[in-house]
């Protein structure tokens, strides 16, 4: 496949072509270049005609599939509340791709979705960054796992106060946490004892190899998970972050990812009555790397574009808000290495808009992923 005459934002360290193409093999952006260098061997031609290209969308952040679209209990799959340590539950044994708001997702440009178990356990699972097309999950996984998920603050508080056990403080739910890391910790060092199902998962955050997705709203609990993870020597990245511009310092100065939002919520509990849309600017004008994320269902997934666009109304750059929702936002994921940039060798998750994406008038007329055309 050859797309040409488009303008190309890479989000490839600022490099774009005003008047470039792409070329697609196997599913893998193979060459981009000024059309002058443009190949002409090839029959599957798409002319951009002018059009704004650009990498597909990364939702940093949601629960896409596992709360399903109009359905209660049964399509319900995000939360097990029965325990508060799940680390060994995972988010692909939830989702289902069948669900209506996957091509919601797709038809405003989200083409990748990390998705995460919910945040009404301490430890709630074990979080998929996954394609937006297909039909069976594990054909559309990206990297799973891509990271551990854990709550603070009010959701694991209210879910377990109710059936009168633990957590129903933050302190309990910081020492839930501890204790399941320093448990993993000594089954770790003890090589003649076998390392149980459930504390498996725990060994990829102790060893660096997963990130610990920390759901916090609330400036206290931002400084408890980086304190935790200082303790234990862990990657912590930052879910919603909604205080973060209190401590916009402490995080740049700790290299702590945020993933900010939803930028768009009614304040409808006590964690989120400090919530802005200038918080994003903020951290990513103090030196944070940012994403934007919808958090659906909390947010419908196809918003994720015009959150971004309400970021930079709200003083964050154009390029900042691309970034949070392309590169940068595949980077806190841990999956730059496949997605967010067109570049060679990373997946073609390709859109091409009428005018400049973050227009409010711009229109989404094509998209291909993994280097298929999408209808």
């Amino acid at each position: 496949m050859l797309i040409k005459n488009a303008n190309i934002l890479t989000m490839d360290n600022g490099k774009c072509y005003k008047k470039g193409f792409i070329k697609i093999i196997n599913g893998k952006i193979a060459q981009v270049g000024e059309m002058q260098n443009a190949p002409t061997d090839d029959d599957n031609l798409i002319d951009a005609e002018g059009g704004f290209a650009l990498p597909g969308f990364v939702d940093a952040h949601c629960h896409l599939g596992l709360f399903g679209d109009s359905i209660g209990f049964e399509g319900s799959d995000g939360n097990e509340e029965t325990t508060p340590l799940t680390p060994h539950l995972r988010a692909i044994d939830g989702i289902d791709t069948f669900d209506r708001c996957f091509e919601e997702a797709r038809n405003s440009g989200v083409t990748t979705a990390v998705v995460s178990p919910g945040s009404s356990n301490v430890i709630g699972g074990q979080i998929a960054a996954i394609k937006t097309f297909g039909c069976c999950v594990d054909d559309m996984i990206i990297k799973a796992p891509c990271g551990i998920k854990c709550a603070f603050g009010e959701n694991p508080k209210y879910t377990h106060s109710e059936k009168k056990q633990m957590p129903t403080t933050r302190m309990s739910t910081a020492a839930l946490l501890r204790e399941a890391l320093y448990n993993a910790k000594m089954q770790q060092k003890d090589t003649e004892e076998k390392v149980d199902f459930q504390t498996q998962p725990i060994l990829g955050l102790l060893n660096r190899e997963l990130p610990l997705h920390a759901h916090a709203h609330r400036a206290d609990d931002i400084l408890t998970a980086m304190r935790i993870g200082k303790e234990f020597d862990i990657l912590v990245k930052i879910v919603h972050g909604t205080q973060g511009d209190k401590i916009a310092d402490k995080l740049a100065e700790e290299n702590i990812d945020v993933i900010i939002g939803p930028i768009i919520n009614s304040r409808n509990k006590p964690e989120l009555s400090g919530a802005s849309m200038k918080t994003a600017a903020i951290l990513q004008n103090a030196g944070v790397r940012v994403a934007l994320t919808t958090d659906h269902p909390e947010v419908p997934i196809n918003f994720l574009l015009l959150s971004a666009q309400l970021a930079v109304k709200n003083g964050m750059s154009a390029e900042g808000a691309l970034r949070a929702i392309t590169c940068d936002a595949a980077s806190v994921a841990g999956i730059d290495n496949y997605v967010g940039k067109i570049k060679n060798g990373l997946h073609a998750d390709i859109l091409i808009f009428d005018k400049p994406p973050l227009d409010f008038n711009s229109n989404l007329i094509l998209k291909i992923i993994s280097g298929q055309l999408i209808a």
